[in-house]
């Protein structure tokens, strides 16, 4: 078999570094185009806007926000952006369905999801003959509302049906009418949702376990071709989740958080509390969670009867080399 460089060997081997520890030059000026969901898993981002970490290494960011992630995967394939924040279950679709060969190169946080249902729902089972809204059925947080439905007892297409409406903004919308019952919804959107009268049954981290959810993915031919970009992306990337989770920084946070997202001060102080939770919220420095990664592959293997039912190496999805190197040049 024709072993893969890592993309840091391709650094290396484009000869722009010489050390780990080494920053790219921050005088190769060079646009990104970033793809995310609208929600608060972007605040490492915002806040690395704010504080000018991507202009000072070089990088002008272009933030295109996505209805669902099939359009975010498709987008990435065809290269109208360059870089990719979501569930990264999304990835592992793409290389194992679509056959693109994109990859993870790092991590973000847990979720932060919540079960939300109708007024009328007291537990999971109460969803027969229901709908449950999704974003794609296929892919990442539908694979952990059809394993939490599995184990009430309730069989897909049998007892309840599922609705693929879109990203978490379009889902909360969609909990104001009878036909959709449910849905997993992380912050804002789970608070939103509560204070339209949507009612929760507990937290997946609580009834699922440790997840990986939001994380960084590129198309792998793409990362070759511009990692010392890619790992400058990074670095700052890193250095606004340090700056995230900074308590000094925790007014700034929340006015950022109220800003982007047109909070409350009150829904901002929520949101913030959660992305600070640990196991769920933002992970130290948006590292990769190997573990909740892990059950990641068990969960698709199990619900989508992928590999045989038994979940593969991790190895082949993710490449976190860049994402070493920038984490030892990136600013405390």
């Amino acid at each position: 078999m024709k072993k893969l460089l890592t993309l840091g060997t391709a650094l290396i081997l484009a000869g722009c570094a010489s050390t780990p520890s080494t920053p790219p030059p921050p005088n190769d000026q060079v646009t990104l185009r970033v793809n995310v969901f609208r929600g608060a898993s972007n605040l490492p981002i915002y806040m690395a806007q704010e504080k000018g970490y991507f202009a000072r290494r070089g990088i002008t960011l272009q933030m295109l926000f996505t209805p669902n992630s099939t359009e975010q995967r498709t987008g990435l394939a065809q290269g109208r952006f360059e870089i990719a924040h979501a569930a990264v279950d999304n990835t592992v679709a793409m290389i194992e369905v679509a056959k693109a060969d994109a990859v993870i190169v790092a991590g973000g946080d847990g979720g932060m999801n919540e079960v939300l249902v109708r007024q009328d729902i007291n537990k999971i089972s109460d969803l027969r003959g229901r709908t449950y809204v999704v974003d794609a059925p296929n892919t990442a947080y539908a694979l952990i509302s059809r394993k939490l439905l599995k184990d009430a007892g309730l069989k897909e297409g049998v007892d309840y049906k599922l609705d693929p409406l879109g990203g978490s903004e379009a889902r909360t919308k969609g909990l104001d009418t009878p036909a959709g019952a449910a849905t997993l919804l992380n912050p804002p959107w789970n608070f939103l949702a509560k204070e339209r009268g949507a009612k929760s049954l507990g937290r997946t981290v609580d009834l699922f376990g440790p997840y990986q959810a939001q994380g960084v993915f590129v198309m792998r031919p793409w990362a070759a071709k511009n990692a010392p970009a890619l790992e400058r992306y990074l670095a700052a990337y890193i250095e606004g989740c340090r700056a995230a989770q900074d308590p000094s920084q925790r007014t700034l946070a929340l006015q950022v958080l109220t800003r982007e997202l047109k909070l409350t001060p009150q829904v901002a102080e929520l949101t913030y509390t959660e992305l600070m939770t640990r196991g769920s919220g933002l992970s130290k420095d948006c590292a990769f969670d190997m573990q909740g990664f892990r059950n990641v592959l068990a969960l698709r293997a199990e619900i989508e009867g992928q590999w045989g039912g038994k979940a593969p190496d991790p190895a082949r999805f993710i490449d976190l080399s860049l994402y070493n190197r920038a984490l030892g040049h990136a600013r405390p």
